[in-house]
């Protein structure tokens, strides 16, 4: 058996005070009212992974409300042919904190055992707005393949604060850029590399599977002289780019001027110029791209997680898409309105019913 949550508990989690649910590994169809609490199950399974949860919210908005005590979630995870006993929470809004089998951990620990992707209604918008969301995106998978990418982008951006400081403040001391460049031309080119690499990852299980969501081609750009090859060219672009830098009050040099170009394959029509539905077909096709590669990468597929997967999917790509997930073998969870929508799946889905009671969400089994 693959990759899977097999229990999990939700306290004081959003609007939810307390969910227990066992589960049997198969994929889960959550179904309920707009506002009832469903993505919020989602949300909780994203935190089993390195990161801020697919909301990218900070540990203190996902408190439940008005009690504001702290959440915890604590889920039995079945990876590398065993149990992890995980548990992950947050006091008084403080940065979230990992146990993994009652021992204290890292994210990065984490990420090791449990991989995690998913797409939300958030990224419908991916090709057609900015350039931060597609670097977004894009790091989400590289630290899917690379638990320790979140590290380095962490670093580098921590790095790249201090050096904004100091360009806005018109410091022109050499001597307080030397360290702060160095660590942005190492981290930097880490983060580029795996960004490369991760894109080799998708095309690989693009090509490799037969699949009837459209694929992408998919190019890492930047602007011009933005991304040096090497970390002594990156340190060297950032030192020379000081003056100009100065002026514009920010760092112009580096990975986070990097963008991602995605072509509709078939068509060769850019993804910012392709309908709404083909727009929406190409990100589950990525995403079902990323857990491929993930499965031959670490011989089991990771967890999916699919917010208001129908939107914008007919009945004929709904039931390919459950197609594809089941034949991967994935623990995808998905929500959706009504049961309606997880028709074609039939009973190889374990369905939970989520409403909005008094105390805030319930979920039925």
């Amino acid at each position: 058996m693959g990759l899977a949550l097999t229990e999990l508990t939700v306290s004081h989690f959003r609007s939810h005070k307390l969910a227990r649910l066992s589960l049997e590994g198969r994929p889960v169809a959550i179904h309920g009212p707009n506002g009832a609490g469903k993505t919020n199950i989602l949300e909780a399974v994203s935190l089993f992974s390195p990161g801020r949860g697919m909301r990218r919210a900070s540990a203190a908005e996902m408190t439940r409300r008005p009690e504001a005590l702290g959440w915890k979630l604590s889920g039995l995870l079945r990876s590398q042919g065993q149990n992890f006993e995980i548990e992950t929470w947050s006091e008084g809004g403080a940065a979230r904190q990992v146990r993994i089998d009652g021992k204290s951990a890292t994210q990065i620990d984490l990420g090791k055992l449990a991989r995690v992707v998913w797409l939300v209604p958030s990224m419908d918008r991916l090709w057609i707005e900015g350039a931060e969301g597609r670097r977004r995106f894009l790091d989400r998978i590289a630290l899917s393949f690379y638990p320790s990418h979140a590290e380095a982008s962490l670093t580098y951006e921590k790095a790249m604060r201090e050096r904004n400081r100091l360009l806005k403040e018109q410091v022109r001391d050499a001597h307080w850029y030397a360290a702060l460049e160095a660590q942005l031309a190492e981290m930097g080119h880490r983060i580029h590399a795996a960004r490369l690499e991760a894109l080799t990852h998708l095309r690989a299980a693009q090509d490799q599977a037969e699949t009837a969501f459209p694929s992408a081609e998919l190019e890492l750009v930047q602007a011009e002289g933005a991304m040096p090859e090497t970390v002594d060219d990156l340190r060297e672009a950032l030192s020379e780019s000081r003056f100009r830098d100065l002026a514009a009050g920010r760092t112009l040099v580096g990975p986070h001027r990097s963008d991602l170009n995605g072509v509709f394959t078939a068509k060769g029509v850019p993804a910012k110029d392709c309908s709404t539905g083909e727009q929406k077909a190409l990100l589950v096709s990525l995403i079902l791209s990323n857990a491929r590669a993930l499965a031959a990468m670490v011989d089991a597929p990771p967890i999916v997680l699919l917010d208001e997967v129908a939107a914008h999917l007919d009945a004929g790509r709904r039931a390919a898409l459950y197609d594809e997930i089941c034949a991967l073998g994935a623990q995808a969870w998905m929500t959706g309105t009504g049961p309606e929508l997880f028709a074609e799946l039939g009973d190889r889905a374990q369905t939970l019913i989520v409403t909005e009671g008094d105390g805030g969400s319930v979920v039925v089994t």
